[in-house]
């Protein structure tokens, strides 16, 4: 998948979300003369119209396309997409089990993940999927191809497989089932320096952090410094980021929201983080947006992280999820995100205090919200940032070339390939943070 392809998933699948209420909206007594033109185009298409029209569908399209005028990320989803985008915000779905990478313009399945449909039908590594219940995948973009191979639980999905070393093409049968993907990654390097990825901001994120930083702990050791790394963390719930963002800060403000222009919402971190004590770099790029972009913004803001990497996505903007008759749903946005200093996120994304550019996305088109037809500026509050004590003259922000290889790995995988003492890993943004926490270790001792 090209960068700008993940890009385009990420901003499709999760977003920063509030499963809740709507701001107090000021009520109009003006009448909505539009609704009279719109009934009378309608008496129109279906009195006039070459063939008799599903007066269902009309509506449902007339609804869709003025929720969608509005920007980028307000949706109306009719009910079936609606219980897909709630599967996917809480990490659970009925799917066929398979982690796949768009290359060359070919589906390829990057893993089976274990004990999954997929894996238990036969699916491998490297296969690449040519067709999905007869269409051709040449056809379709990389978002539907996803959703076709969601349903219902169940249900039977039918694969056309290539596989190296096979002339024929090979068919799969796989039964859908509930898949469960993890959101938190960990592994430990040399120097007691633990590694955290945070994949995406889903039901029992926090949960899982506590769990798996736990059982890290336990079995090599307390940890002296932290790696966090929120690249191609494209957001999900606010709830969870919110509770994450808590253990690695110590009282004080983490972000506050706007709508049309006043201040509706305070949020601010306690006192009772695991982890608000512990030396800690964090890294960053065009990928992370949305509830990630709130971390990042905090940590930076009050001077608790370094980051690194390149500028991030610029989803500042959050979306209230409004239950509808005949369970359909509304996606709609309703308030915009500020960082602890006042700097609005939207449009303009976070900014690293190191800039680290890498290969790939130096050879590709990156994709960010201003990019995006019909996004929302930015509004940005004259308001100061404190400086961030972590810049110095060994850390310019200077764009760097940073290699990150691409092997046909899963993440789980390519996180458990890292050398143990990462200082000339490939990846150069995980080298280079792992140097900088080394460095902050030493100053402190």
């Amino acid at each position: 998948m090209s960068w700008s392809d993940r890009q385009l998933v990420a901003i499709g699948i999760v977003a920063a979300i509030n499963f809740g209420s709507l701001p107090a909206l000021a009520s109009s007594s003006q009448p909505y003369n539009i609704i009279d033109q719109f009934a009378e185009v309608l008496s129109v298409i279906e009195e006039g119209y070459v063939e008799p029209p599903a007066r269902d569908k009309l509506g449902e399209a007339a609804i869709a396309g003025m929720v969608g005028s509005l920007d980028p990320h307000s949706v109306y989803m009719p009910a079936e997409q609606y219980e897909d985008f709630r599967q996917e915000t809480s990490g659970r779905f009925a799917g066929i089990g398979v982690e796949v990478d768009l290359r060359n313009g070919q589906v390829v399945i990057v893993s089976p993940i274990a004990g999954s449909p997929a894996e238990v039908a036969g699916l491998r590594s490297g296969d690449r999927i040519v067709m999905v219940d007869g269409i051709p995948l040449d056809t379709i973009p990389l978002l539907e191809i996803i959703h076709r191979m969601r349903g219902i639980k169940g249900t039977a999905v039918h694969l056309a497989i290539r596989r190296g070393g096979q002339q024929s093409t090979l068919n799969f049968t796989v039964v859908r089932d509930d898949v469960r993907l993890p959101s938190i990654y960990v592994r430990y390097f040399e120097g007691q320096i633990a590694y955290l990825r945070i994949a995406a901001f889903q039901e029992g994120t926090h949960t899982e952090l506590l769990a798996k930083m736990g059982a890290l702990k336990a079995k090599l050791g307390p940890y002296r410094g932290i790696i966090l790394d929120l690249r191609d963390n494209p957001g999900g719930l606010v709830s969870e980021s919110i509770a994450v963002a808590d253990e690695f800060l110590n009282k004080g403000p983490l972000f506050f929201t706007r709508h049309r222009g006043k201040v509706v919402e305070r949020v601010e971190t306690t006192n009772y983080g695991n982890f608000e004590k512990i030396p800690l770099v964090t890294m960053v790029d065009s990928g992370t947006a949305s509830a990630a972009e709130i971390v990042a913004g905090a940590l930076k803001d009050r001077n608790r992280s370094l980051l690194l990497g390149n500028r991030t996505f610029g989803k500042g903007t959050v979306q209230s999820i409004i239950d509808l008759p005949g369970g359909a749903g509304l996606r709609l946005t309703t308030l915009r995100y500020y960082t602890p200093a006042g700097t609005g996120i939207q449009a303009s994304g976070i900014e690293p205090n190191r800039l680290l550019i890498s290969k790939e996305e130096k050879s590709s088109e990156i994709l960010r919200e201003s990019d995006l037809s019909g996004h929302l500026p930015s509004e940005k509050l004259q308001r100061p940032t404190p400086p961030n004590p972590h810049l110095s003259e060994s850390t310019p922000r200077e764009s760097q070339p940073c290699e990150v290889p691409k092997p046909l790995m899963t993440l789980s995988q390519r996180i458990q390939q890292l050398p143990a003492s990462p200082t000339n890993s490939t990846d150069e943004a995980i080298a280079l943070a792992y140097q900088t926490i080394l460095h902050q270790l030493l100053k402190h001792n």
